[in-house]
C-alpha cells in the first residue's frame, strides 16, 4: 500500500504506536506486527539510528519505505529525534511524512527559535512537525533523569504558549516516562495529561512507552495521549531472542537463523502494543 501521512493515521484513531526503525528486521517486524493486529502503526528513524548506519539516511529510509509500501497495513514513516537541521533537511526527499525536531535541551527562548525555524521549513514542504517540551530523558548520552524532579514535567500553560508561538503539529510532553526504559514500571501524571490536552489544540506525543505498563498507557490514551513511542521494547525482544538461539546452538554460525526469531518476537511485540494503544488488548 502507499505509504500514509501520519497526520491521517493520529487523526483517524484515538492513538497511534509509533515503532523505532533500527535495522531492517525492525521494519520487517513492525510490518509484521501491525498486519497481525489488523491496526495502523508508525515506522519511526531517529537520529541516533541514521548515525549507527554511517550518518547516510537513504539507505535505511528506503528500505524502511520499501517495506512499508509493500505492507497490506497503513504505515506512515516519521524522522524522530532530529537534532541537526541538515538531516531535517533531508525528510522529504526520503519519503518521510513527518518530524520529530528535538530542541528541548535548549533554554525556552532557543528551543522556541530553532523550532519555529524547523516548522516553517516543515510546512513549505508538507511535513508535520512534532518537537518537545519539558525532559523525558533517559536518550544514549544523557545524564540520568528522574522523571519526578521538579520542573522537569512539562508546565500547561508554558505548552500552550509554546504550540502557539512555534506553530507545531503535535508536542512531545513530560508527563513521567523515560526514554530506554527496560522494566515497565513508569506511573504516569494522568492529571496532568488531561490538564495538558485541555491546554493545547494538537495532538500530545508519549515517549518512553516500552517503560509504561499496558494498563497506565490505556489510560494515557483515553486521558488524550495519541502517539504512543515505543523502541527498547523491541530491543529486548531482539536482543533475548537472539541470546536464546545462540544459547541453544553455541557453534551456530548463520545469522539467518537467530534473525528470523528475532524479527519474530519484536513482531509479536508490535502486536501486543497496538492492541494496548488501540484499546483492543
Amino acid at each position: 500500500m502507499p505509504l500514509v501521512p501520519t497526520a491521517s493515521l493520529i487523526a483517524a484513531s484515538g492513538g497511534v504506536a509509533a515503532f523505532n526503525v533500527i535495522t531492517l528486521e525492525h521494519a520487517e517486524a513492525i510490518a509484521a506486527g501491525a498486519e497481525s493486529a489488523g491496526l495502523p502503526a508508525i515506522l519511526q528513524l531517529s537520529e541516533n539510528a541514521v548515525k549507527f548506519h554511517g550518518g547516510r539516511l537513504a539507505p535505511i529510509a528506503a528500505a524502511t519505505a520499501a517495506v512499508a509500501r509493500l505492507s497490506s497495513a497503513d504505515l506512515s514513516l516519521h524522522l524522530d529525534h532530529v537534532v541537526s537541521p541538515d538531516l531535517l533537511h533531508q525528510a522529504h526527499a526520503e519519503g518521510f511524512s513527518s518530524v520529530m525536531y528535538d530542541a528541548s535541551k535548549l533554554p525556552y527562548t532557543d528551543n522556541v527559535r530553532a523550532t519555529s525555524e524547523a516548522v516553517r521549513w516543515g510546512h513549505a514542504h508538507g511535513i508535520w512537525v512534532e518537537a518537545e517540551l519539558g525532559r523525558v530523558g533517559g536518550k544514549a548520552g544523557e545524564t540520568p533523569l528522574d522523571a519526578h524532579t521538579p520542573g522537569v514535567r512539562t508546565d500547561p500553560a508554558e505548552a500552550a504558549s509554546y504550540v502557539a508561538s512555534t506553530g507545531v503539529d503535535a508536542l512531545a510532553v513530560a508527563v513521567g516516562s523515560s526514554h530506554a526504559m527496560t522494566e515497565r514500571t513508569a506511573v504516569l501524571d494522568h492529571a496532568l495529561i488531561g490538564a495538558l490536552r485541555d491546554a493545547v489544540p494538537v495532538p500530545l506525543v508519549l515517549h518512553g512507552s516500552s517503560g509504561v505498563p499496558d494498563a497506565e498507557i490505556g489510560r494515557a490514551v483515553a486521558a488524550g495521549m495519541r502517539k504512543i513511542n515505543i523502541g527498547t521494547a523491541l530491543n529486548t525482544a531482539f536482543t533475548g531472542a537472539v541470546r536464546g538461539y545462540l544459547a541453544e546452538d553455541a557453534r551456530g554460525v548463520d545469522p539467518r537463523r537467530y534473525l528470523a526469531r528475532a524479527r519474530e518476537e519484536m513482531a509479536g511485540t508490535v502486536e501486543r502494543f497496538l492492541r494496548v494503544v488501540s484499546g483492543a488488548g
